[in-house]
């Protein structure tokens, strides 16, 4: 049972035992009442102290996952009660973990942070100071515009990354989804046509087609879009908007240089163009840059913290002027009734106690440090990087063997699913380019699968 526990790392070790356990329990699909290799087994192999591995086991028991039989060590907790049609495995309780199914797959081309690298005790701790003392938030919507309190934080990130405002500017959303939902619900209307990135975001494409607007092309290079193709396409369709990711681009990981977001701006005023600014990814950029909306207000700038801190504690914000703001806040209220109180109010504690900031620089030193080892592995790979991304989630990547029949298979022996060709496209074209998600380009099953596509024969466990 390979754990993977990084030393350098930031998050306690007995931390990453519990969420590497965990996964394993999880992936595996191991029955209730199987049995864990031994505390000793389970510290030899991964060399580690004894007493963590003792007190993560002890932390899951204490969570309802493992259950401690005398004589027998940990097992997996058998629930209480079994849901409708799941089998009864009480005959099983003499199993052994290790003849269970096999590790589920990894996604090498997923859009988030693995489960293994969330970090569970200072949101818990946020969850229960929220209980004890702000009922309103468990029980309520939050107030149109957001919680005033957690618009106050916003505030204090955009003053960091040089965007200046008031917070009657700023709406909190359930995550950067809905951001994008109101905005093209709001300022858009059937029949529109707006300019997207190729490659870009799909859940970008299938909104806009849903709301019936047209999607014009522009090709990102590692510098940002073509800007004379977007010129071209500005000159001859006078479309709506654009919609861009300025920093660490979903999928190709590459950022905005500063002639390019000049130029964007400078045609955008041009042809009265309404720009987008998806920065998603922003607490995970380590580097200097200027966002768009640093250089003109006029950019509608969305942000969450979804990525970094929980995809479950929804928690999004949209940037405006204050008339579109206002509009936004409407179909907000006739939409969804608001957001969460309580994901806002737990967020506002994170960020007023200084937790988020450390999360985010632990979260920022690990992939840097990963993505060094990950463009290590493409190039002796044989793989082509797609402009080399010094920050964010992700490579672009493709092998030198262009059939992706046969790159497929060897991902698929070495237990790794790679995304759809079709994915990043507008129009859904093909292309052998890959999505890398960096936290997972170092785990054991990428690092086989890189070097089964340099060698072209199946990889040796």
């Amino acid at each position: 049972m390979e754990l993977r526990i990084d030393r350098q790392a930031q998050v306690p070790v007995v931390q990453q035992i519990v969420d590497a356990l965990h996964g394993w329990i999880r992936c595996n699909k191991v029955v209730p009442g199987a049995r864990l290799p031994s505390v000793r087994q389970i510290a030899r192999i991964n060399l580690l102290n004894q007493s963590c591995v003792v007190e993560a086991c002890e932390r899951l028991t204490a969570q309802g996952v493992l259950a401690s039989r005398r004589g027998s060590g940990f097992v997996v907790a058998v629930p209480a009660s079994l849901a409708p049609g799941q089998q009864d495995v009480s005959g099983f309780a003499g199993a052994d973990i290790n003849q269970c199914p096999p590790l589920c797959e990894l996604q090498l081309g997923g859009g988030s942070l693995p489960e293994g690298w969330r970090e569970t005790d200072d949101l818990a701790y946020a969850i229960r100071q929220v209980s004890r003392t702000d009922m309103a938030g468990l029980f309520s919507y939050s107030s149109p515009l957001g919680l005033p309190a957690l618009r106050q934080q916003i505030l204090k990130r955009l003053d960091r990354l040089d965007i200046h405002a008031r917070d009657s500017r700023i709406l909190t959303t359930a995550g950067a989804s809905q951001g994008l939902d109101l905005i093209v619900r709001t300022l858009l209307k059937p029949g529109d046509c707006v300019v997207v990135e190729s490659p870009g975001y799909p859940l970008l494409f299938e909104l806009l087609r849903l709301q019936g607007i047209k999607m014009l092309e522009v090709s990102r290079t590692p510098h940002g879009p073509d800007v004379a193709a977007l010129e071209a396409l500005l000159h001859e369709h006078r479309p709506r908007g654009l919609f861009i990711n300025s920093f660490h681009h979903n999928p190709t990981g590459c950022s905005l240089a500063p002639v390019v977001a000049q130029r964007i701006l400078q045609l955008a005023r041009e042809y009265g163009l309404l720009v987008i600014e998806d920065d998603v990814y922003a607490d995970l950029c380590s580097g200097p840059g200027k966002r768009l909306a640093a250089l003109d207000e006029r950019v509608i700038y969305i942000g969450s913290y979804s990525k970094t801190l929980s995809s479950s504690l929804r928690v999004g914000f949209v940037l405006a002027n204050q008339a579109v703001i206002g509009r936004l806040a409407e179909v907000k209220m006739i939409s969804s009734m608001g957001a969460s109180g309580f994901c806002e109010s737990v967020l506002a504690c994170l960020l007023a106690n200084g937790a988020y900031g450390k999360l985010v620089e632990r979260q920022q030193k690990r992939l840097d440090r990963d993505r060094q080892t990950a463009l290590q592995l493409l190039e002796d790979a044989g793989w082509e990087v797609f402009g080399k991304p010094v920050g964010g989630l992700f490579i672009w990547a493709r092998s030198r063997m262009r059939d992706f029949a046969q790159v497929q298979a060897q991902a698929r022996r070495c237990g790794v699913v790679l995304s759809s060709m079709t994915a990043f496209s507008p129009q859904g074209a093909s292309n052998d380019w890959q999505r890398i998600n960096v936290a997972c380009a170092c785990d054991p099953r990428a690092r086989a699968f890189f070097r089964a596509t340099a060698s072209d024969r199946p990889p040796a466990f």
